[in-house]
């Protein structure tokens, strides 16, 4: 049971060690390699949108790619001078606001009114897309590419759109149409629609006045310039996705796309777009539409462009004296589970549900999600509904704790039989574990119960972190007290004196992503402690020992942990110490948990030395 026991901690052990270098030493490090990145790029001026990559014709005559050419960007000194330098179209709805630059007819001025930057109320509201050539620069375009060879004025991102119709403000209930006449013969109108949410339907239409057909394929991009702070963490993925037919769920890290350059898939279906921790961008053609996708990445005068685009793969034909009209989607705003799902069940969008990571995990993540909305609109509190979950989870796995902790209470009733054959059996390691299979054999004990515990919270934990580290519910949710972010770490540190003392351990090289240790890593902490004293200290020293330093290791751990996350483990720890005291009890066991604890703080008396000769 021991070894089976020693096996599993081991395990866990080193899961935890790798899991904390991650988070706490090299997630760290390398977003502050990004932010400085980044600050740096900001000083340098943009790469004009003519370095971007052109579409060129397949053998077939189709566009392999799709990007408008265009020359001549500028660079501002910030978002608001980029915004001041050409005339737009206002957004205003209730959850946007932001603008349609008139030059290039992009959507590249975009806020999200319902989300802050902090948990301050007055802190400014989440930028989402910012003008080309501004600090960040990361809009959405759509447009058309000629076929091979045919040589049409197109519209790009230096054309100067005009507004048709009366009106000049995009909301809900008002579609804005731009228009653009190209001199040859060829008359452009976009519509843009948003709905309440986030998702705007743009309409490309063609006039040809013309001698001759015309065939255009349309297209749509997201284009990022800059690479922005990402936390680089294994359990959700920032960066370029998409889901492309046959291809499924496509995604590349900025930094391996920097590596791959190019990516293509031919012929196929769906989205794509870039996502961040609670937001993203995304490009999606008609459901049924053929498309070339393409993810990509060029670099100029310094600065990273990361650009997701797909082209339909068939032409809109424009008749002689007719016209002919294209329709595409763009999603830009926040990963709200139930928005996006209505958005896949009302437009047929493949998969759109995968525009949030839900993680390895996902059958156990996405019910665990569900189950806390559920929750919290039943108590108004995501903390509440975290600790109601914790008992709802505890009670499903409650059979098998019951069994496990049975199995426990016998082994603690036969632990003087136990002790007795490892004294008769010292020397013969066959025989004393014979002798331990009869005794097990005879009680009925199963000596690997007691694990079941252990490994069960491992997959329950794990995607408990998910939803807590992926969910937009839970940013700025607030619980009691100093917490007003679950998602974020307890505020409070014990190493400042909970803010006493004027300074931030947390910098000091090498060990300062150790030092923030709040309350509720300290609660967690003891509550772990004390329920390892349920059972009297093995015997063997440095198990012991191993097993005194488990508690502090998982608290300073867990120090900078989403504090949700801690307060479900101090809980489940609570519970657990709860649940083992009463079926231990049950079973015939005494529990002398305040003898154990006692026992940790008395001296040990100093072994007696034999004798001199």
């Amino acid at each position: 049971m021991n070894d089976n026991r020693n096996v599993i901690l081991a395990i866990v052990l080193s899961m935890v060690v790798l899991f904390g270098w991650q988070y706490f030493i090299a997630g760290p490090q390398l977003e502050r390699s990004m932010r400085e990145a980044e600050l740096s790029q900001q000083q340098q001026q943009s790469e004009p949108d003519s370095a971007l990559a052109t579409p060129s014709p397949t053998a077939e005559g189709q566009p392999a790619a799709a990007a408008a050419a265009a020359t001549g960007a500028e660079t501002y000194a910030d978002r608001a001078s980029a915004i001041a330098a050409s005339e737009r179209i206002r957004i205003n709805t209730d959850e946007l606001s932001g603008s349609i630059n008139l030059s290039g007819a992009r959507l590249d001025d975009l806020q999200l009114k319902d989300y802050r930057e902090t948990v301050d109320p007055d802190s400014p509201i989440i930028t989402l897309l910012s003008p080309s050539g501004a600090p960040g620069g990361y809009y959405v375009e759509q447009g058309f590419v000629a076929a091979g060879g045919a040589d049409i004025a197109l519209p790009n991102g230096d054309t100067t759109w005009s507004v048709e119709g009366e009106a000049t403000t995009l909301t809900a209930e008002t579609p804005v149409t731009l228009v653009w006449d190209n001199g040859e013969g060829l008359v452009f109108r976009r519509t843009f629609a948003v709905d309440e949410h986030y998702l705007f339907t743009v309409t490309q239409s063609v006039e040809n006045q013309g001698t001759g057909d015309v065939a255009l394929f349309p297209y749509a991009r997201v284009l990022r310039q800059g690479t922005p702070p990402v936390q680089n963490f294994f359990i959700q993925h920032e960066g370029l996705l998409g889901v492309l037919g046959s291809n499924n769920w496509v995604a590349r890290k900025y930094q391996d796309i920097r590596n791959d350059r190019q990516v293509d898939f031919n012929d196929t279906s769906g989205w794509l777009g870039i996502t961040d921790k609670y937001w993203a961008t995304a490009v999606l053609p008609s459901p049924t539409a053929s498309i070339n996708a393409r993810f990509s990445y060029t670099s100029a005068q310094g600065v990273d462009v990361y650009q997701t685009n797909f082209v339909e793969t068939q032409p809109l034909v424009v008749p002689a004296g007719g016209s002919a009209t294209n329709e595409s989607y763009a999603f830009a705003g926040a990963k709200e589970e139930a928005v996006i799902a209505s958005y896949e069940q009302e437009y047929g969008f493949d998969r759109l549900e995968l525009l949030i990571d839900w993680g390895w995990f996902f059958f156990l993540t996405r019910p665990m999600h569900w189950a806390l909305t559920f929750l919290y609109g039943i108590l108004g509190n995501f903390g509440l509904a975290i600790l109601a979950l914790t008992i709802i989870i505890k009670a499903i796995f409650f059979p098998l704790a019951n069994r496990s902790y049975a199995s426990m209470a016998a082994m603690r009733r036969v632990a003087p039989e136990m002790k007795a054959i490892q004294e008769r059996f010292k020397e013969d390691r066959a025989a004393q574990q014979q002798a331990m299979m009869e005794l097990y054999k005879k009680e009925k004990i199963n000596p690997l119960s007691g694990c079941w515990p252990i490994l069960i919270q491992i997959p329950v934990f794990f995607s408990l972190y998910t939803v807590i580290f992926i969910s937009l519910e839970m940013r700025h949710a607030p619980f009691f007290g100093w917490i007003r972010d679950l998602a974020a770490p307890d505020p409070t540190n014990i190493f400042t004196l909970f803010g006493l003392i004027p300074w931030d351990p947390t910098l000091i090289p090498i060990f300062g992503a150790f030092l923030h240790l709040g309350i509720w890593p300290v609660i967690m902490g003891i509550t772990m402690w004390v329920q390892m004293k349920l059972n009297p200290p093995p015997p063997d020293p440095t198990q012991a020992m191993i097993f005194g330093l488990m508690p502090i290791i998982f608290t300073f751990m867990l120090g900078t942990f989403p504090a949700g996350l801690v307060i479900y483990w101090a809980w489940n720890n609570f519970l657990s110490i709860v649940q083992q005291w009463v079926i231990m009890k049950r079973h015939g066991v005494e529990v002398d948990l305040f003898g154990n604890i006692l026992a940790t703080f008395r001296r040990k008396p100093k072994p007696v030395e034999p004798p001199k000769a």
